[in-house]
């Protein structure tokens, strides 16, 4: 079976004055302030999450 990938998620700049949409995609993945890291599975829908805030956040793999 295959090994599932992780990552780590960590917001680096605040949401305000940023679009509504990027506000609710750092919700949506688990962030709120800035220095906040969660680890996630590594899916297409994460990536996608992640390509729309890339601005407001930096991603490890973790192993």
């Amino acid at each position: 079976m295959a090994e599932i990938k992780k990552i780590k998620i960590t917001q680096t700049k605040s949401v305000i004055e940023q679009l509504e949409s990027a506000k609710r995609n750092i919700k949506a993945l688990g962030l709120g302030r800035p220095n906040y890291s969660v680890v996630k599975n590594d899916t297409p829908q994460i990536r996608g999450m992640i390509n729309k805030v890339r601005h407001l956040v930096k991603v490890e793999e973790v192993q």
